[in-house]
């Protein structure tokens, strides 16, 4: 198992359309995601600067590196391009974080 973190902004007028948009995630996104290794993701929001920060556990890091190339993927990024800062090929300004220190009980 991979643990990957990173950083992501949304435009601070859209923070209840950003969470409402996940809230209604598309099955054949989901789907998509466990094909491509996805154990658990998890993305908090901080209202004060509008920082997202996403957490991933997935299988397999070569396997995740292919999720970006999907039909839904992409079109996912277009859905979400008018609400968060995007590169110019519509995926997210995102900034990988290190992991320093982890402690697991499982």
């Amino acid at each position: 198992m991979v643990r990957k973190g990173f950083c992501m902004r949304v435009h601070p007028d859209a923070h209840d359309e950003y969470e409402k948009r996940h809230n209604e995630l598309w099955p054949e996104m989901e789907a998509e995601l466990k094909k491509h290794g996805v154990i658990t993701y998890s993305i908090f929001l901080n209202r004060e600067n509008s920082v997202l920060f996403g957490y991933l556990e997935i299988q397999d890091e070569a396997l995740w590196q292919g999720m970006a190339a999907t039909p839904v993927n992409r079109r996912w990024w277009r859905f979400m391009k008018d609400i968060m800062e995007v590169n110019p090929d519509d995926s997210p300004v995102t900034t990988e974080l290190k992991q320093v220190f982890c402690l697991d009980f499982r």
